[in-house]
């Protein structure tokens, strides 16, 4: 008995590895689970100040990028528009997307040249309001930089430096996934935002891919977990197996 319970713990162990947080000056500290505050204010690229709750009536893809960024900022938007442009979920609808500055010298006007930029290279036409622009005055900023576990630090050129990542974060706020670099699959994407979504409500197949497709740290992506289905199987033999010996040890008792 207590072999079989040692090899449960173990097999336990694989399905349900802990993980441990590392501080970091740059770079992304995960906050999956929490709830990112929707009362930080920021202004739209019409140069309206709303708090993030405005924004918040579907799944969202959210990125904290710079617009006038002469590294990664550029590649990660025209990757992520690129990947719209692929996506069969509906924006506006099943998701939206907002792009938010990190520096605080950065305008509304400057937000909305971008964004009238980025929408007209897409080959799909989504509404306007499904891929919002955001500026911030520092406070704002670095609120929501906290709450996510974004890190970045300003230059001695005045330019920032920082991660690049998406954050999948369900309609209520929750910190759902993270989707590191700048370039990105459509089904990863695709998956984050069911992950997204299933804080409310979570159809069969979601719950099946979930299961079966991992999301891998290392990798930053989906894969599918040979060790969660293989333990999980040797779990379920492990129980049966116990089962059998409960049940002809009480009929042999009997006899």
């Amino acid at each position: 008995m207590k072999k079989v319970i040692f090899i449960s713990f173990i097999l336990a162990s694989l399905l349900y590895p802990v993980s441990i947080d590392k501080s970091i000056e740059v770079g992304i500290d995960e906050k999956l689970g929490q709830i990112i505050p929707l009362d930080i204010e920021f202004y739209n690229s019409d140069g309206i100040k709303k708090p993030l709750s405005e924004f918040f009536d579907t799944p969202v893809l959210m990125n904290l990028v710079y617009f006038e960024c002469p590294g990664i900022c550029s590649p990660l938007i025209n990757e992520l528009a690129w990947t719209v442009d692929r996506l069969d979920m509906i924006a506006g609808v099943d998701y939206k997307i907002l792009s938010i500055s990190i520096a605080d010298r950065e305008t509304p006007e400057l937000a909305a040249r971008w964004k009238k930029s980025y929408m007209e290279s897409m080959r799909k036409k989504i509404p306007e309001d499904s891929w919002l622009f955001l500026t911030g005055d520092l406070e704002s900023i670095q609120r929501l930089a906290d709450a996510v576990g974004y890190h970045f630090i300003k230059s001695p050129d005045s330019n920032y430096v920082h991660p690049g990542a998406l954050i999948a974060v369900s309609e209520n706020g929750m910190i759902s996934r993270y989707l590191f670099g700048d370039t990105y699959n459509q089904f990863d994407v695709k998956l984050a935002l069911i992950d997204a979504k299933s804080g409310k409500s979570s159809p069969t197949i979601a719950k099946v891919l979930k299961y079966c497709f991992s999301y891998d740290p290392e990798g930053r992506s989906y894969t599918l977990n040979i060790t969660r289905i293989i333990g999980t199987i040797m779990l379920l033999s492990v129980g049966i197996f116990l089962m059998v010996l409960l049940i002809r040890k009480k009929k042999n008792s009997k006899e």
